[in-house]
């Protein structure tokens, strides 16, 4: 060993090797007792409040997606309504099997990343989701460039 060089005391590595590990725990997949967005939702009507629609959240490829499931029909209305304002593929494609969501990645507390449609309008807008109250419910944001400029709506997790 040259005379110049000291070798560093043996707690520091140790030390590194630690806060290394420390890091990557903080860094790393949800534990389980984080709320999570898989699973089933039912969405709420803006207007009205009621139920419109349940929603199973899942991962696919590391990134979240989500398929509608189900809709509540008001009496009167088409029970296998169609996409008729989407483009694409989802044009005049039913409603109920569709996937609204997409490629949504964990952030932190949040899901971002990824892009929803909104069939009734047949526009797709950029997402965040973050579940809140434990996970029982979803807070769900669509917008167009910032997130301020956009809607929230709050879905509930569904039995």
């Amino acid at each position: 060993m040259s005379p110049l060089a000291v070798a560093a005391p043996p707690w520091r590595a140790l030390a590194a090797a630690a806060l290394a590990a420390a890091l990557t725990v903080a860094a790393g997949p949800a534990r389980a007792d984080d709320p999570t967005p898989v699973g089933r939702w039912t969405t709420v009507d803006d207007d009205t409040g009621k139920p419109k629609s349940v929603v199973r959240i899942f991962e696919e490829n590391g990134k979240l997606q989500g398929r509608i499931e189900s809709i509540v029909l008001a009496p009167g209305e088409d029970p296998a309504p169609k996409c008729t304002k989407c483009d694409g593929e989802r044009k005049d494609q039913p409603i109920v099997g569709m996937v609204i969501l997409w490629g949504l990645s964990r952030d932190g507390a949040e899901w971002s990343g990824g892009r929803i449609l909104d069939p009734d309008n047949g526009s797709t807008y950029r997402c965040l989701m973050e579940p809140v109250e434990g996970g029982s419910k979803l807070k769900v944001r669509g917008y167009i460039g910032l997130s301020i400029i956009g809607r929230t709506q709050v879905w509930l997790r569904a039995e």
